[in-house]
């Protein structure tokens, strides 16, 4: 928790104004032989470690080929995502980038309406 500053590692939601609580994703899944070791955990809110399940893999439409999904652990959140101009949506730059914004769907809807409301209240985007 305190190595991801209280936010999500996938889509930066903040623990604080989440209405459920946080989870410790396994960024290689248990299933695929990940292990419970710090350097494979990941904070993570409820949804994206619901949406993310037990991939690593998934396949881009654009370049018709398998990335890895984005792992905190072994890369830089700012080096395949930016904060569109007004700061609510998320934008993958990269494949990894843009496999992981589809398969967790880090636009989603309510994702977009808080993001909305906290950066009223000079809360977002969180400090990376």
């Amino acid at each position: 928790m305190s190595r991801a500053s209280k936010c999500c590692e996938y889509c930066k939601s903040q623990d604080k104004y989440s209405p459920t609580a946080f989870t410790i994703d396994h960024v290689q899944p248990q299933s695929l032989n990940g292990t419970s070791d710090a350097d494979n955990l990941a904070y993570a809110c409820f949804l994206c470690n619901r949406l993310k399940s037990n991939k690593s893999n998934v396949f881009d439409p654009i370049t018709e080929k398998w990335f890895p999904l984005f792992s905190p652990r072994q890369d830089t959140w700012n080096e395949h995502f930016a904060w569109s101009e007004d700061a609510t949506q998320i934008i993958g730059l990269t494949a990894i980038g843009r496999c992981t914004v589809k398969e967790l769907r880090l636009n989603r809807e309510k994702l977009v309406e808080y993001r909305q409301c906290i950066i009223s209240f000079g809360m977002h985007p969180p400090d990376s």
